[in-house]
């Protein structure tokens, strides 16, 4: 009966030993959990933005400019360019350099003759006297219609010539021209009996009859083969 004690002393041994092992091994399961838990990366702090571009820099204005003003200055002279003639043309030469004043119709004594050198070459002269008491000037281009029988009238389109100073003194006659083409063909299709007349820088219309004798017209009226000429002082 010896031998149970010994059985008995290897169990106790075998026992304690498992108890051992797995004493070590729950020790290495805790401390792999807290490993675990203590390897978790803590959360930093962001960085700082002191990098950040400085708010204070100061913003470009856009404000405009002030505009130059449109104001005309005081001292503007306001252009007189562009007025219209009611009567015959005129211009600084026309008004006799400033020296003399204008001839009025009323001062002058007009009529309207033929001067056609040929039947080929249609010519009529209107010639103006200065009855007045003192020196006017006549020069520049007149006003010149020509009045149909039909009562229309059309202006005569003048010519190239440059107008010089034409001062009258009392009694002095200047004239003017109107040169035509002479109708040939027979058929006398244009008839003027009258030229409606405006001196010079003046207004005030005449009515001439349309001299006897003149060589048929060719048309059309307002045609370039119809023109006035300027006045010129008769010699």
């Amino acid at each position: 009966m010896r031998p149970r004690p010994a059985a008995r002393s290897a169990r106790l041994l075998l026992a304690t030993a498992v108890v051992t092992a797995l004493a070590a091994t729950a020790t290495a399961c805790g401390s792999g959990h807290d490993d675990a838990a203590g390897s978790a990366p803590t959360s930093s702090a962001a960085p700082a933005s002191s990098a950040a571009p400085s708010s204070s820099a100061t913003a470009p204005s856009s404000a405009p400019t002030a505009a130059p003003s449109s104001a005309p200055s005081p001292d503007a002279v306001p252009s007189t360019a562009g007025s219209a003639d009611t009567g015959g043309s005129g211009n600084k030469v026309a008004q006799g350099g400033g020296k003399s004043p204008i001839c009025r119709t009323a001062d002058l004594t007009m009529r309207a003759e033929n001067t056609s050198p040929d039947s080929r070459t249609g010519d009529v002269t209107v010639l103006m006297t200065n009855k007045g008491a003192g020196t006017c000037s006549a020069a520049g281009f007149p006003g010149a219609d020509l009045k149909d029988r039909d009562g229309t009238s059309v202006s005569v389109a003048r010519g190239r010539e440059v107008p010089k100073v034409t001062d009258l003194k009392p009694g002095e006659t200047a004239s003017f021209s109107i040169s035509y083409a002479v109708d040939r063909s027979g058929d006398h299709l244009y008839n003027p009996v009258a030229i409606l007349t405006t001196p010079p820088n003046e207004t005030h219309t005449v009515s001439l009859k349309w001299p006897a004798g003149a060589p048929p017209l060719a048309g059309p009226y307002g045609s370039s083969t119809i023109q006035v000429h300027p006045v010129a002082v008769e010699d």
